[in-house]
């Protein structure tokens, strides 16, 4: 089971945390992705993380203001935003596969309910 937590209103130019809890199975030998869903639009892969691949970034409108990070012995994956962006604004949601990163949606085995990140003027 996938968790998510930490979505909420921000202006623009600030920042938020959004935490991935897991429960039934442990990070070591999972990759986790997060993903995000604008209003009208596709999932997209953002950014994500194993123990095999690192850290793998999908989305260059991201770079240099998103990171993507795990504390292993908490079982939660954490994404730092920064320099929010109003085209920020989206469900945001992480998947879990096993061992490697994929920017492909339909690979993941499961999916936290989601939360909302809304970013405004």
């Amino acid at each position: 089971q996938l968790v998510e937590s930490g979505g909420g209103l921000v202006q623009a130019g600030g920042s938020l945390r959004l935490s991935c809890t897991a429960s039934g199975f442990t990070l070591d030998n999972y990759a986790i992705g997060w993903f995000r869903q604008a209003p009208g639009k596709e999932r997209e892969a953002v950014l994500c993380i194993s123990n095999s691949d690192g850290i793998k970034n999908y989305l260059e409108s991201v770079k240099g203001r998103f990171t993507i990070s795990s504390d292993n012995a908490k079982n939660v994956v954490y994404l730092e935003m920064n320099s929010m962006r109003i085209e920020d604004t989206a469900v945001d949601r992480c998947g879990t596969r096993a061992r490697t990163c994929s920017d492909y949606k339909w690979l993941y085995d499961y999916w936290g309910q989601g939360t909302q990140v809304a970013v405004s003027e």
